[in-house]
């Protein structure tokens, strides 16, 4: 089992680099053409769906409905995994990631994550900042904003969550807009946080919930919708992952 598990590993990762090496000179353009980035997110969400294909994992949806089109959000969901990322490539619409800024250091990869979404360095209150203004820009543009509210993967034992941190809850407030929370229920199976990062062959699932409006509410109401949004997955993975036992 072991040995059949490194081999989809490495073939996954095989799967993953040349699909993005293919696909590289396309986002370059839609990188260097000025206002031309909502493009490159478009071959972004392409390329979450091909990625799934090439490793046979199939994904299971749960309440797209939610999801309306034009209207801008801020998803959030948990961060177990370090396939939670290529996961959120599906969700619908024009959407600007939020991630740390050690992404930037990957070759290629982080040139294409920097320039079409927002890295953070969250030891730093100015980069924080700028972050912030950055989001909201993008959402002025009409695009949605995909946050971990957990600040990475910090849980130690998932699939209980760590606590969620203010900044999602911030900018949807600011800015008026919704929060989704969507539920990843068994990322943190399938490519669980060890230190031989091996996959294993599961299904994965995408939950996603009812929005929490955010219409009249102000900063003072940053604790309720974070509990709400936190019980919300929670709960979620709490059922999901009882079935599963």
């Amino acid at each position: 089992m072991h040995f059949l598990r490194t081999l989809y590993t490495i073939y996954a990762f095989i799967a993953f680099c040349v699909s993005f090496l293919l696909l590289f000179p396309l986002l370059l353009i839609t990188i260097w053409i000025p206002g031309q980035q909502k493009y490159g997110r478009k071959i972004n969400r392409f390329w979450a769906n091909l990625y799934f294909v090439l490793i046979c994992l199939p994904v299971r949806f749960e309440g797209k409905k939610h999801v309306k089109k034009g209207q801008p959000y801020v998803f959030i969901a948990n961060h177990f995994s370090y396939i939670d990322i290529a996961m959120m490539g599906f969700v619908p619409g024009d959407v600007v990631f939020i991630g740390k800024s050690s992404l930037r250091k990957i070759p290629l990869f982080g040139y294409y994550f920097k320039n079409l979404h927002i890295a953070v360095n969250r030891e730093s209150v100015r980069s924080r900042g700028e972050v912030l203004i950055r989001a909201k820009k993008a959402i002025d543009n009409g695009s949605s904003i995909v946050i971990f509210p957990e600040g990475g993967m910090t849980s130690a034992q998932p699939p209980l969550l760590n606590r969620f941190k203010d900044g999602a809850f911030t900018l949807a407030i600011d800015k008026q807009i919704p929060i989704i929370p969507v539920t990843l229920s068994y990322n943190h199976l399938i490519l669980p946080d060890e230190k031989k990062l091996l996959l294993n062959f599961k299904a994965g699932k995408i939950v996603f919930h009812k929005p929490i409006l955010t219409d009249g509410l102000t900063s003072k109401d940053i604790p309720m919708i974070r509990e709400q949004a936190y019980h919300i997955i929670q709960n979620q993975l709490w059922k999901d992952n009882k079935t599963e036992k």
